[in-house]
Parts: structure tokens; sequence; C-alpha cells
């Protein structure tokens, strides 16, 4: 049943979108995060520091992914953002307080919705002109020591 579970999220995400694959580390974001709560509420501190370790991870993925290209004041709002929700993660895991990753969680939800609702904007047609300035600049293949990054949403 693993593999097959295996080979549909790998399927899901080599055909998605880059939208589309950026409200997939939301939606694995909220995931961890509340699983990271859920340790905390019943005391199995393990399985809170994985939470929020994943859900931590995501999020330098979608700080990482930011293209300032595009619009370098966006993506310097966002990157606060980002690293509002990180610090708030590291204090909750820390402290074993659940309220500042609680505000995590609410900010992640929220952009969630926001995000899904631009997808359904861009899908109607509207802005569709517009580049996204959530998607990575093309790799190049000038040289010979190109890297790129790794990407893991197993869980």
């Amino acid at each position: 049943m693993a593999n097959a579970s295996d080979a549909y999220l790998r399927n899901a995400v080599m055909t998605a979108t880059p939208e589309q694959l950026h409200l997939m580390l939301y939606d694995g974001a909220i995931r961890f995060t509340r699983q990271g709560l859920e340790g905390l509420e019943t005391h199995t501190y393990d399985a809170a520091f994985e939470g929020f370790s994943r859900a931590q991870k995501i999020i330098v993925e979608m700080l990482s992914s930011l293209n300032y290209k595009v619009d370098r004041a966006l993506c310097n709002r966002m990157a606060g953002l980002y690293n509002f929700i990180y610090r708030k993660l590291v204090e909750s895991g820390t402290s074993r307080i659940p309220g500042p990753a609680r505000e995590a969680l609410k900010l992640l939800e929220y952009q969630r919705e926001t995000w899904v609702m631009l997808i359904d904007k861009l899908r109607q047609g509207q802005d569709s002109s517009v580049p996204s300035a959530f998607a990575p600049p093309p790799p190049s293949f000038e040289g010979a020591d190109a890297t790129y990054g790794a990407l893991s949403v197993s869980g």
C-alpha cells in the first residue's frame, strides 16, 4: 500500500504546476505544524519536535523559492513572513509552549487561503501574464558546478 501511495504522491508532484506545488507546500507546513501542536498537547515531545522540524524545513524551502527578479518588494515581504513563521515554530519547539505555533498555524492557513484565491483568479484568465514571484528561476546549465535543490514531502 505504501508503494501505491508513494507513486501517487510522486505523480502528483511531477505533474503539478508551480502554483499547485506551492499550495502543496502550504498543506504540508500546516499538517506538520498541527502534528507538532498535537505532540505538545499530549506531551509526546519527540512527535512535537518531528512535526515542527518538518514544518520548518518546508518554510525554508518556500523562502528559498522566492524569485526576487520578478518582484523584489513582494519577495522581501514574503521572506519576512516566512522568517517570522519559522521563528514561531522554533520558539514553540524549544519552549514547549503551543501559543507561538498556533500563531504560525493561523498565518499559514491564511496564506493558504490567499494562495487558493490567487490560483482561482489565474484560472479565470485574470493576470495570467504576470509571472509567478514564487517560482524559482530556471536552472542555468552553463558551467559544470550547477547545483540542484531537493524536496521531500513524505509523511
